[in-house]
C-alpha cells in the first residue's frame, strides 16, 4: 500500500467521521474541495462538485444547524441523523477510495466510512441526551456548537492532514466505545 493510498483512506475516514456531527457540513466541504479542484473524487462521483450539489449541501447545512437550536428538535433529529450520516459516510468514503472494484470500493465505504459515521453520531447523542438529562435542554445548543465546529474543522483538517485526522478520529471512536461500555456493564451491574 503506497502513501496515496493511505492518504485516500485516512481522508475518507476523516470526512466521513465528520458526518457523524453533522451530516451536511462534511458534504458542503467535500463537494467545495471538489469544484475547486482539491479534492480528488472517482468519476462516478464528479457530481459532488457541481455547483447544484454544492447549493443543495449549503442549503441542508443550514437548515441542519439551525435546526439543532430548536428544543426537542434536536432530539428528533439525531433519530433521523443516525441513518442520514452512515449514508453520508460511507458515500464520502467510497468518493475517495480508490480500487479498481466498484464493489470493493462501496464495501469498504459502508465498513470503514458509515462505522465511522455512526460511531461518531452514536457518542453525539449520548452526549445529547445526558445534556438534556442533565440541563433540561438549555445545554443543548452548546453540544450543538461543539458538534457543528467539530465537523466543520475534521472536515476541512481532513483536506489538509488526512492521517493525522482519521488517527485523531479513529482514538476518539476508540475511547467513545470504550465510554460506552464501561457504562453499559455498570447499568448491567446496577440491574
Amino acid at each position: 500500500m503506497n502513501i496515496e493510498t493511505i492518504s485516500a483512506i485516512a481522508l475518507g475516514i476523516g470526512l466521513s467521521a465528520s458526518t457523524g456531527f453533522r451530516v451536511f457540513i462534511p458534504m458542503l466541504v467535500a463537494g467545495i474541495a471538489a469544484r475547486i479542484g482539491l479534492l480528488p473524487l472517482g468519476e462516478s462521483f464528479a457530481w459532488m462538485g457541481s455547483m447544484p450539489a454544492i447549493i443543495s449541501f449549503g442549503v441542508a447545512a443550514v437548515v441542519e444547524v439551525l435546526a439543532y437550536y430548536i428544543p426537542l428538535v434536536d432530539n428528533l433529529l439525531d433519530t433521523l441523523a443516525a441513518p442520514l450520516s452512515v449514508g453520508a459516510g460511507t458515500l464520502l468514503m467510497t468518493s475517495v477510495f480508490p480500487a479498481e472494484s466498484e464493489w470493493i470500493r462501496w464495501v469498504m465505504g459502508f465498513v470503514v466510512g458509515g462505522g465511522a459515521a455512526a460511531t461518531i453520531q452514536s457518542a453525539s447523542s449520548m452526549t445529547r441526551l445526558t445534556s438534556t438529562n442533565l440541563t433540561a435542554g438549555f445545554g443543548n445548543p452548546v453540544v450543538s456548537t461543539g458538534e457543528g465546529v467539530a465537523a466543520t474543522g475534521f472536515s476541512v483538517m481532513s483536506l489538509f492532514t488526512p492521517i493525522l485526522v482519521a488517527v485523531l478520529l479513529v482514538v476518539v471512536m476508540i475511547l467513545l466505545l470504550r465510554f460506552a461500555y464501561r457504562r453499559l456493564i455498570r447499568r448491567k451491574r446496577s440491574v
